[in-house]
């Protein structure tokens, strides 16, 4: 008799997740260069000035929403601005939420706009999880609880100012950090023996060079200058990793599960790290050597 086999479990529609994906990129033109106004700056490695919330970085061209200087911030001391990443969150603000209304014509709106627009970028970096998290074949068991999530926080992203102002976050990650767990365990549990749990783990600096960190759990893991030349971190959980200035060259991190641009913008690479769609190496990545 011919081996009986499972029915394909049901996988997430790919076309839905991709068109999920562009809506959680940064599309600086549609925006009012909200990541350059309602965030405070305090002079650091990071920023070379202090700046209050709400008010406009000094580089902030008056004319538009350009920035003066972006083509040399990592050179003048403002590495902070290059690795910020807003999910699509900005664009949502100035087009959705105030329907076009920039805080320079309508000057009313700017101080809500400015207290609206984190709570933005924080629902839609939990967006961005959620619809990795349907995008993982093995977390197909819970993708219908995935997809639910996402939809609710979808349906918060659209809601009025005063609605946005009242969306408690906190009590939003407890809820949904556990099925971004549960999608995680199930992927890492493809790959055969024990793996490395260092969650929330003090790796600063630490020598990490041609390290096997498959599947590794290193959620929130304070990874800042470590050494991770050569390391293997594919289907590695990154959720919340620190990645400043750690070094990543020639390392895999193919399939690395939560895996943001701003990690990567915020680390050391070259050409011979390995990255996997939709992921591209940084421009300020040194060549290969």
């Amino acid at each position: 008799m011919p081996e009986q086999r499972e029915p394909a479990a049901p996988g997430p529609d790919p076309v839905l997740v991709g068109a999920r994906a562009e809506a959680l990129r940064a599309d600086c033109a549609n925006c009012f260069a909200l990541c350059c106004v309602a965030p405070a700056f305090a002079a650091s490695a990071d920023f070379a000035i202090d700046k209050p919330a709400g008010r406009p970085c000094p580089n902030l061209r008056t004319d538009d929403f350009g920035c003066g200087v972006h083509t040399r911030l990592r050179t003048i001391g403002f590495t902070g601005c290059t690795v910020y990443d807003c999910f699509g969150a900005g664009q949502k603000v100035a087009q959705v939420t105030y329907a076009g209304r920039d805080w320079r014509r309508a000057p009313h709106t700017a101080q809500q706009m400015f207290r609206v627009f984190p709570v933005m970028r924080d629902l839609h970096e939990l967006l961005r999880y959620l619809n990795e998290a349907l995008s993982l074949p093995a977390a197909h068991p819970v993708h219908a609880d995935l997809g639910a999530a996402y939809d609710e926080t979808e349906r918060l992203t659209l809601g009025s100012p005063a609605d946005l102002l009242r969306v408690d976050i906190t009590a939003l990650r407890e809820r949904y950090n556990p099925l971004l767990l549960r999608a995680s365990e199930l992927t890492r549990a493809v790959l055969p023996g024990r793996r490395k749990d260092r969650r929330g783990a003090d790796l600063m600096g630490a020598r990490l060079k041609g390290a096997d960190l498959r599947g590794a759990n290193l959620r929130g893991a304070y990874l800042i200058g470590a050494d991770l030349r050569g390391a293997d971190l594919r289907l590695a959980d990154v959720i919340g990793a620190d990645f400043r200035d750690a070094d990543l060259r020639d390392a895999d991190l193919r399939d690395a599960l939560y895996l943001t641009r701003s990690q990567l913008d915020a680390a050391k690479g070259n050409s011979r790290t390995r990255l996997a769609d939709p992921h591209t190496h940084p421009t300020h990545w040194t060549q290969a050597r």
